[in-house]
């Protein structure tokens, strides 16, 4: 029997990798001579680098560099025999390094995901996965630019902090010293949002205030990010403010885009990098899951996913989670075999997730039984 073990993280309890691994002790416990197949998941979210150096047995760098603040930290991306690194936005500018009372996104610059590009190219970096998501920053990727060689000035020529508040006075950007090796570099941006760069729907106005901005804040940010769209048109990169997914982790999106990434769904860009069609092909039944499952999960989520490349080769799919919604019914039948709550007696919170990779394994072995 060959099995794939295809799940996501599930959130404070266990990563990808031990989410799979403690399937895996479920299916020999019913199927003790199956061959498992652990392809460790993610959706561009959190824990998208680790379930890729996982998966393809990938290391780890640490770059020292600046959180969104602009203070020392060190953040870590995956490197892969092959060339591939992967990048998650958050490990370096990431909201969650910035504690709530201290978030200033007029402050606030992406300057430390671009350290972390320069590495993974110093390094022998051939292409990027860039995981966007999680950001404390909103200001359009000009941090990003700036720490690869982007020059920002004002009218008078004087170079500008690339955070908003500098780039308020922003006038133009001098692209001349931007890293050689960008050109024609192929990144993959995973990402599960559509929104533009600008307006109501825009980077600044959905997300700025996640981000700590006030509402006075909202369309200053929002003009500041158009004054960085407007510079960099006008420096001969495509305008790619309303380009679905340009809004993303406060406009890096957008510059990414303008480099020539490509932006696509988290969980396909992931799959294709793990060789998940290719570990599905010819397997008796695929393993998922996650957290939470419920009818949003068919929004982009990785069980969901991970169905859809299963049922591309025929191959039924289980899924678990931490969490079933009533309304996760919907995903049967069109998507999953069984949707399986691995809690099955009453507990607090804390005990669930402390004791969630025995709740998996004893729910994946007492399903298999079933079946």
């Amino acid at each position: 029997m060959r099995v794939v073990l295809a799940p996501d993280s599930f959130k404070e309890s266990m990563t990808a990798a031990e989410a799979a691994a403690a399937m895996a002790r479920g299916v020999r416990t019913v199927y003790p001579d199956a061959e498992c197949i652990e392809v460790p998941m993610a959706d561009g979210g959190e824990g998208t680098a680790e379930a890729l150096v996982d998966a393809l047995g990938g290391t780890w760098r640490s770059v020292r560099t600046t959180d969104a603040l602009g203070r020392p930290i060190d953040a870590r991306y995956g490197l892969t025999g092959d060339g591939l690194a992967v990048l998650e936005v958050a490990a370096a500018v990431g909201i969650g390094l910035v504690a709530p009372a201290e978030r200033d996104v007029w402050r606030s610059s992406s300057a430390g995901v671009g350290d972390l590009v320069r590495d993974a190219l110093d390094h022998g970096a051939t292409r990027l996965l860039v995981g966007l998501g999680g950001s404390a920053t909103t200001d359009g990727g000009a941090g990003l630019l700036a720490a690869l060689g982007a020059v920002w000035t004002d009218a008078s020529g004087d170079r500008l902090e690339p955070t908003p508040e500098g780039l308020s006075r922003l006038a133009r950007v001098d692209l001349a010293g931007l890293d050689p090796r960008l050109a024609g570099l192929p990144v993959d941006l995973a990402c599960d949002v559509d929104n533009p760069l600008l307006g109501p729907s825009g980077a600044a106005a959905v997300f700025g205030p996640q981000k700590g901005a006030t509402p006075e804040q909202v369309p200053a940010l929002d003009a500041v990010l158009a004054r960085v769209a407007d510079a960099l048109v006008a420096s001969g990169l495509p305008d790619t403010r309303d380009v679905p997914g340009a809004g993303a982790a406060g406009g890096l999106g957008a510059a990414f885009l303008a480099l020539g990434a490509r932006l696509r769904p988290g969980v396909v860009v992931v799959a294709e990098a793990a060789g998940l069609d290719a570990a599905v092909t010819g397997a008796d039944l695929v393993l998922t899951g996650e957290g939470s499952l419920d009818a949003q999960s068919l929004a982009g989520k990785t069980p969901v996913g991970v169905a859809d490349v299963a049922a591309r080769r025929g191959v039924p799919v289980l899924a678990f989670a931490g969490r079933v919604a009533p309304d996760a019914v919907d995903l049967l039948g069109t998507r999953f075999a069984a949707v399986v709550g691995i809690v099955d007696v009453p507990v607090d919170l804390p005990t669930a997730l402390r004791e969630g990779p025995a709740n998996l394994e004893r729910a994946v072995a007492r399903t298999l039984t079933a079946l």
